[in-house]
């Protein structure tokens, strides 16, 4: 089986989402909007997925313009499980 992995922000509120969203666009970022993960948080919501390369930039980039994140994720599928680590 294939082992993926995958970086997601948490936000606040789909308020800050959006807002997440237009910054990222505006900046060139390739992410999608995705409904927030139950193995991070049972709340509906959205969150953005991104490529493990931006992670820096992004995280800098949603402090510099006050967004405001639950967190940043790591989630890797090995086999049939899903490894959850919070990692901003």
């Amino acid at each position: 089986m294939k082992n993926e992995e995958m970086y997601v922000i948490v936000f606040e509120s789909t308020h800050y989402a959006i807002a997440g969203e237009s910054l990222l666009k505006n900046k060139g970022y390739k992410f999608n909007v995705i409904p927030t993960p139950r193995e991070i948080t049972h709340s509906c919501g959205l969150s953005i997925k991104f490529n493990s390369d931006d992670l820096e930039n992004i995280e800098e980039n949603m402090k510099y313009a006050n967004i405001l994140i639950k967190g940043i994720y790591k989630i890797q599928k090995i086999a049939t499980n899903k490894v959850v680590e919070q990692i901003g």
